[in-house]
């Protein structure tokens, strides 16, 4: 392998490191790259985007009857009047296509779960297709809203009721979700220089990069999963929440890498722990992988009022390049109690922030601030995620909200779970299964992989010669496949984080091969230092 100073990749993050490793990997032309460093899925929902295809058809339809006198390629607003009965018309002529089932039965359903008005919906619908108004409201379109929040009770609470209602703010990707909480959070005091953020690790690298900005300045206290406990979150460490300076808690449910979700006892505990000792602790849980979880609850349904709620239609839906996500908010929360709570001088100079917009701003809600901060307050009036996006999300949200039995959940968590078991069994090693895995990710333990098959020594051997990273660059080097370091999401163990969504399983069967290949290496230069030093 090439020599290199691999010392001077030891700050970057995990997405960065990928970016060399896969220079490295597709060097040799005559062999296949195969990157699984990354989660983009390579399967995707296809009736939800029929649907945007058809209802565009339509939308366009509807457009020109506006200027049909003039032969100019000139549309104009449809009517609202009647367009649920131009659209029967136009549906009967279209029985055949799959867009039109879907979207017949789209708004069949609204009406009669949702109870949302016909015309109401089709028109906003239609509107948002085309793309011809500004987000109205700024945070999501009202029908949006409404189909979202159904969906996010669906997939989040896991038959727990519902308590209370909630707001819904559209952002462009879970990582835009992300980036406006810790703006705003800054932004209205909430958090400051030298408070103290909890994080649940190994997590996605993101959440450990962003509060040590010198935008935020934040103390990381480690909330550290239990590997040995199919990485639950031990009660000593949940007891860590009690100190009052930890002012935030972030943590990502399945978890990123190790793809589990939070126990049902853990969920106990940490809603038990903040109803008597932290009221007032924020919490923030990103739930992307959720929905490919067995009775999934997040801690939005378990602990309302503390938590912000991220999710992302990215992975469940194959969408990372529409850029959909949601930020959710219980209308009765402690980030509200705590704006309301901050010292008069405090708020005095909230109000000149938000003057512009409102003559009570001391009333405008923490996510109406996520919404105007998003766009320095001042160009509020033209925030929000773009409509057409908005459209494709509430059309993916329908698609599991419309799917009674269940077939495209259950077809997706049986492609990344055999993806998962095949990697394994082509390493030589028993893949397990515990009730609480996700298998979105797996988190490839080198060094216990390596004790497994060639005993504790060599174990031993593997750790002290910190061969994580040279690993990676063996096996991109040697193979062409490419790995994220498992040390950049703050896992403990040698190990590589590898995706189980974007390649095939015939893929995932060569990673497996090479991975064993490159550990075979790894044993014959043990046995060569062994017996020189003997």
């Amino acid at each position: 392998m090439t020599e290199r100073n691999l010392a001077q990749y030891d700050k970057l993050s995990p997405f960065e490191i990928k970016d060399r490793l896969i220079a490295i990997a597709s060097s040799d032309a005559q062999r296949l790259m195969l990157n699984a460093g990354r989660g983009n899925p390579n399967f995707l929902a296809t009736l939800p985007r029929w649907a945007f295809l058809s209802l565009g058809d339509f939308a366009l339809r509807e457009a020109e009857r506006s200027y049909a006198y003039l032969d100019s390629g000139l549309g104009g607003l449809p009517e609202n009047e009647g367009i649920v009965q131009r659209f029967d018309a136009y549906a009967n002529h279209h029985r055949d296509s799959d867009g039109i089932r879907f979207l017949r039965s789209a708004i069949s359903y609204v009406k009669d779960q949702l109870g949302l008005g016909k015309q109401a919906f089709l028109s906003e619908m239609v509107s948002a297709f085309l793309g011809c108004n500004y987000p109205t409201p700024p945070r999501m379109l009202p029908h949006a809203e409404e189909i979202v929040k159904a969906y996010l009770v669906q997939e989040m609470f896991g038959g727990h009721p519902r308590n209370g209602n909630f707001s819904v703010f559209a952002t462009e990707g879970g990582t835009a979700g992300m980036t406006y909480i810790f703006q705003s959070l800054a932004a209205n005091g909430l958090i400051k220089p030298g408070d103290k953020i909890a994080i649940a690790t190994p997590i996605f690298s993101p959440y450990l990069e962003i509060p040590v900005l010198d935008d935020y300045r934040l103390e990381i206290v480690d909330i550290r999963m239990d590997q040995d406990d199919d990485w639950q979150l031990p009660e000593s460490e949940i007891a860590k929440l009690r100190d009052p300076a930890v002012k935030i808690f972030c943590l990502v449910n399945p978890s990123n890498p190790p793809s589990t979700k939070l126990s049902d006892a853990v969920l106990e505990q940490l809603a038990g722990l903040i109803a008597k000792d932290r009221p007032d602790l924020f919490l923030v849980t990103d739930d992307v992988y959720g929905t490919f979880a067995d009775d999934f609850v997040s801690l939005f349904a378990k602990c309302p009022r503390n938590a912000l709620c991220v999710y992302s239609f990215s992975k469940f839906f194959g969408a990372t390049g529409w850029r959909l996500g949601v930020i959710a908010l219980h209308d009765d929360n402690a980030f509200d109690a705590a704006l309301a709570a901050l010292p008069e001088p405090h708020k005095a100079r909230l109000d000149k922030r938000y003057v512009s917009l409102t003559t009570t701003p001391r009333e405008l809600r923490f996510i109406d601030r996520l919404v105007a901060d998003s766009r320095a307050v001042a160009l509020n009036h033209t925030a929000g995620l773009s409509v057409p996006q908005q459209l494709q999300m509430v059309l993916f949200a329908l698609n599991g909200l419309m799917d009674r039995q269940h077939q495209y959940k259950d077809a997706a968590k049986q492609i990344i779970r055999r993806r998962y078991q095949t990697l394994y069994g082509n390493m030589g090693v028993k893949a397990l299964h515990e009730p609480n895995d996700v298998n979105y990710y797996s988190l490839i333990d080198l060094q216990e992989i390596g004790g497994m098959l060639y005993g504790p020594d060599f174990k031993a051997w593997f750790i002290k010669s910190d061969l994580g990273m040279s690993f990676l660059f063996r096996l991109a080097e040697e193979t062409g496949v490419v790995l994220l370091p498992g040390n950049g999401f703050e896992v403990i163990d040698t190990s590589a984080r590898i995706s189980l969504a974007n390649l095939t399983e015939s893929e995932y069967a060569t990673i497996g091969r090479f991975t064993r290949q490159v550990l075979d290496e790894c044993r014959e230069d043990f046995k060569k230092q062994t017996e020189a030093h003997h």
